[in-house]
Parts: structure tokens; C-alpha cells; sequence
């Protein structure tokens, strides 16, 4: 199931409750697009937001409406207890894989990142993806980390930062990885504004939050980017991911892509006003008008 687009989609919330219709249509909408997989409650997901009860309920509901699409789920917590209470409820609900980030309000040393997978991956019966986003969590695994991580049991996937695809360097730290981590486990990349390139360079996947609300459009970069034979095609996908420089801008702007992307369904219509859990809230203002002009604009789907 590593490989291709695994798509984010948005947990739409509605009076502090998740609001299950706005959701069924953000995953019916992925669904028809046939995308390679689902990651519900990935980071756009709000993981850390919901509670155990909540997290199975919305694990089943894309299970039920994936079908033949394998389905990943965001297990995080702030307590390695908390993270195998909702490890046991995604198994529950029959999820095909599990996503976990070392999430903290302390800093994280290695040893304990290293314990947290140690446990986790025991009791695991589905294959796990390692996640690493240092943005938000303010940890960056090392290569021994990885080497060691990597070789547990059911660790199948790692998510790794696009930042290093931004210059020719990112092809040198993909095969350091791979040197790094056995054959069996996949690579996949992160951050929507060097996913392009990332895939180019050989990732197998790209985890998407742009994905989640518009598949279609990155469904389309990533067959160009594995196509592409020479420097001319090479070009053109570049100039694919440039034409979307308005959506990076706003996703900069704003932390991230998950406040665009709650805006964006609000905009086109798969949910009602805020759709954001406070204190988190949707764009506003200047940055909500040039979103609405960038849809109309680059027609994404």
C-alpha cells in the first residue's frame, strides 16, 4: 500500500463534534478518484485532536467507505499508553496500516523515541509508518535512529520531510536513506511543495495534504514524475508544482497546509463554515480571499 498517493483527507468538525457527513464526502470524493491509499486522521486529520472513541469511529467509517482502498490512521499521543490504546481501537475498526509521529509537549530524547516504537510495533498486527515531521513536533530522527527503527517489527513505511528535495541534494539523501533502511520499507515524502520533486528523485510514495481535497491534480504530478525520461520532462513537472506557488505561500503563511485546506472545503462546498476544532480556525481576511481567487483560478480537482 506504500506507493503512489497516499491522500490526507481534512476531519471536519462541526460544533466541537466531528461532523461524519462532511466527512464522508471529503473520502467519497477520494475514493472516486481511486487514489492509492487513505490516511484519515493523518496530521490534516487532527489526530491529537480526538479522543480514543472518536478515532475508532472515524478509522470505521473510512474502512467502511474505502472498499478496496487500504486505509492508514494517525495514532499519536503524548503517552506511549494513549498511543497503544489507539494502535488496538485502529486494528479494531480493520485499518490496513497505522501512522505514528513521536508527539510531545517535552522534548523527546532518542532512547525514548526508540522506546515508543519499541512497544508500539510489538503489539502491532498491521504494518506502521514512521513519521517525521520536526515542524510540528520539533523532533528529527537521526540516521542511527532510523537504522534502528526501521528494523523493528511491522515498521513498513518512514515519512520524511520534503525539505531536502528543494536542491539536488534531496536525490543524495534519498539514497542515504536507503542505504540506511532495509529494501523492504518504503520511502515516502512530505510537504506538498516538494512532493513533485521528491517522487523524481525516487521516493515511493508522497503523503499528501493537497491530496486529500484534490487527488486528481496530484494523482496527475505523480504519474508525470514517474514517467519522466529526460530533462525536458523533467522541466514540465517542475513547472506543474511552480504553478501552484500560491497554495506553498499560503500554506507558509499559515503553519502549514491543514488551515488552507479546512478553508478550502468550506469554499467549494464539503463543509459549513469553520470546520476546525478551537482554538484552531480557518484562514481569514486577505489570506481567505486570495484562496478563494487561487481556486477559481487553478481549478484543481
Amino acid at each position: 500500500m506504500f506507493t503512489g498517493l497516499s491522500a490526507f483527507p481534512l476531519t471536519p468538525f462541526k460544533d466541537e463534534k466531528v461532523d461524519m457527513q462532511a466527512f464522508e464526502r471529503l473520502v467519497t470524493n477520494l475514493t472516486d478518484a481511486k487514489v492509492d491509499s487513505i490516511c484519515a486522521m493523518g496530521s490534516t486529520g487532527l489526530y491529537p485532536y480526538l479522543n480514543r472513541d472518536e478515532l475508532f469511529s472515524v478509522a470505521q467509517r473510512t474502512v467502511n467507505l474505502a472498499g478496496d482502498i487500504p486505509v492508514m490512521v494517525g495514532i499519536g499521543s503524548l503517552r506511549t499508553q494513549n498511543v497503544l490504546k489507539n494502535a488496538e481501537a485502529a486494528q479494531k475498526a480493520g485499518v490496513n496500516a497505522v501512522l505514528l509521529a513521536p508527539v510531545s509537549y517535552h522534548p523527546l530524547k532518542e532512547s525514548e523515541v526508540l522506546s515508543l516504537y519499541t512497544q508500539v510495533t510489538a503489539e502491532l498486527s498491521v504494518p506502521l509508518c514512521v513519521y517525521e515531521n520536526p515542524g510540528v513536533t520539533q523532533f528529527t530522527f537521526s540516521d542511527d535512529l532510523y537504522y534502528e527503527i526501521s528494523r523493528l517489527p511491522n515498521v513498513a513505511a518512514i515519512k520524511i520531510p520534503g525539505m531536502p528535495f528543494a536542491t539536488e541534494l534531496g536525490a543524495e539523501r534519498l539514497a542515504q536513506l536507503r542505504s540506511i533502511v532495509p529494501k523492504s520499507v518504503a520511502i515516502g515524502v512530505s510537504g506538498d511543495k516538494f512532493g513533485a520533486a521528491g517522487m523524481m528523485a525516487g521516493c515511493d510514495l508522497w503523503l499528501s495534504v493537497l491530496g486529500g481535497l484534490f487527488p486528481k491534480t496530484v494523482m496527475g504530478m505523480i504519474h508525470a514524475a514517474q514517467s519522466q525520461h529526460n530533462e525536458q520532462e523533467y522541466q514540465s513537472v517542475m513547472q506543474s508544482s511552480q504553478h501552484l506557488d500560491g497554495l506553498w505561500e499560503l500554506f507558509v503563511r499559515n503553519k502549514g497546509g491543514m488551515r488552507v485546506m479546512a478553508t478550502a472545503a468550506d469554499i467549494l462546498g464539503y463543509c459549513e463554515g469553520s470546520c476546525l476544532p478551537e482554538p484552531l480556525s480557518p484562514l481569514q481576511g486577505e489570506d481567505r480571499r486570495a484562496l478563494a481567487q487561487l481556486l477559481e483560478q487553478l481549478q484543481l480537482d
